[in-house]
């Protein structure tokens, strides 16, 4: 999700509600502790030199439980870091502590902000010796008069 779409949603709800990838709900007393701007400066393993801009919310929670984030007052935190940092109309990276601190993206199911699992990928398969994957098909879906006789029942 990009911070325009999250500010559009965040001005119609009264809770702010997480869920993580396997469907837990994080606690409710949960406190956004950082609205930012992130920018990755990298060289990918076939040596191109890319740059990457997110913006990022980091939540974390306490033994606060009487806390609880409106959307209204969210909302106004990122409107105060879109001024302040000069924070772009970006994807948006969750940060969340579970055994070590998780990287997710961000969706929005309705009702509640869904944590969504993200991966790494090599961004230069073309260029460091990866193969491409080759399409897995089965001689009955190639049409021809000869795969069509080695189908089930066929003469092969």
């Amino acid at each position: 999700m990009k911070l325009s779409e999250i500010k559009n949603q965040l001005s119609v709800l009264e809770s702010v509600n997480f869920v993580l990838p396997d469907g837990t709900m994080v606690p409710s007393h949960f406190h956004v502790t950082e609205v930012g701007a992130i920018t990755k400066n990298f060289i990918d393993c076939g040596g191109v030199v890319r740059e990457e801009k997110k913006a990022n919310f980091q939540l974390w929670e306490a033994n606060d439980f009487d806390h609880r984030l409106s959307a209204s007052k969210l909302l106004g935190i990122i409107v105060l870091a879109e001024k302040t940092l000069a924070l772009a109309d970006e994807e948006v990276e969750v940060e969340y502590q579970g055994s070590t601190i998780g990287k997710y993206g961000l969706d929005f199911d309705g009702k509640n902000f869904v944590l969504t699992a993200t991966k790494t990928d090599c961004l230069a398969k073309d260029n460091c010796g990866i193969p491409a994957e080759k399409m897995k098909l089965n001689l009955v879906d190639l049409g021809t008069k000869e795969a069509s006789c080695c189908a089930p029942g066929g003469c092969c």
